[in-house]
């Protein structure tokens, strides 16, 4: 898919997901605490992403070349019932993960922004299910919403003076990991992207009893018949891509992953990038292993 073919439909993607508040209005962030680690310091912030309500955050950069721009990467939490934990992930990790991220990031000279997603950390309240039927009696998704305050974190993390906005990767798992790939498609500043467990190809449990393994967040009203996964991931192309999975998560069938696969293989290979497309799959279910952590940080460190 060639640059003119990309932009229109991401546009399209975009429109699928519901009225989003303007783009085009001011950023705000305030500093809430600064702390010194041995690896990174640790802003607590407060941002306004959407003119809606405030969006807690962490920011950590390295405490080498402290002020020097370094490459960043936007941590995007996990869902996994756990409401009250959110953007604090980064710091302490998940029942399901290695351990957590931050330091393996902020060691590499890499900053990391984290956000409490809708209904997550300090924006938890009101239930799941409540909010998505409020959205869409809107006219608004609540997946819409997140991938929106992902774009809009995108934007504050581009714009600080120790971030090199040419160097900026995803990353997440589950939830997480959907964010990571649905905003590199949408946004052409993310160079790298990393997913962990939630490559997910929608045809392959639309009519299986898996489709509850995914909660409310998930869904966009009529998004097949405009969009597969693959084509979602394609609007990434050539831009490095690994998506990491577990023969025996039910969240993403083999089948399904194959099919991502054999589709993405072709369209990086159509644009001369074949290298930037890796799958790798373990044998592991919903659960990231001590090798993919290792397999990611390689290939962030190769990418970024």
């Amino acid at each position: 898919m060639d640059a003119r073919t990309a932009a229109p439909r991401r546009e399209e993607l975009l429109g699928l997901l519901g009225d989003l508040p303007d783009r085009a209005r001011p950023l705000g962030a305030q500093t809430i605490v600064r702390e010194v680690h041995d690896h990174y310091i640790l802003e607590t912030l407060r941002l306004d992403l959407a003119g809606i309500e405030p969006v807690p955050a962490y920011l950590a950069t390295p405490t080498v070349n402290p002020g020097k721009p370094v490459p960043a990467v936007l941590f995007c939490h996990s869902h996994g019932g756990r409401y009250e934990l959110g953007k604090d992930e980064l710091l302490q990790g998940n029942t399901y993960m290695t351990r957590p991220w931050v330091e393996d990031l902020t060691s590499r000279g890499w900053a990391v922004l984290a956000f409490d997603a809708w209904l997550f950390g300090g924006r938890r309240g009101v239930g799941e299910s409540t909010l998505f039927k409020r959205t869409l009696w809107r006219g608004q998704t609540l997946w819409g919403l997140m991938v929106y305050d992902g774009l809009r974190a995108m934007d504050y993390l581009s714009s600080r003076a120790d971030v090199d906005a040419t160097r900026i990767a995803t990353l997440g798992m589950s939830m997480g990991s959907t964010l990571a790939w649905w905003l590199a498609a949408l946004d052409q500043r993310v160079k790298v992207c990393v997913d962990i467990c939630c490559l997910t190809d929608f045809d392959s449990i639309v009519d299986s009893p898996d489709i509850d393994g995914h909660s409310f967040y998930y869904f966009v009203p009529g998004l097949l018949k405009h969009f597969s996964t693959a084509q979602i991931n394609e609007l990434m192309v050539p831009r490095a891509h690994l998506a990491l999975a577990g023969s025996h998560d039910p969240l993403t069938p083999l089948d399904g992953l194959r099919k991502v696969d054999a589709a993405l293989r072709a369209a990086y290979e159509s644009a001369g990038a074949a290298d930037n497309w890796k799958l790798r799959i373990y044998d592991t279910g919903h659960q990231e292993t001590p090798q993919m952590r290792r397999d990611a940080l390689t290939f962030l460190e190769s990418q970024l």
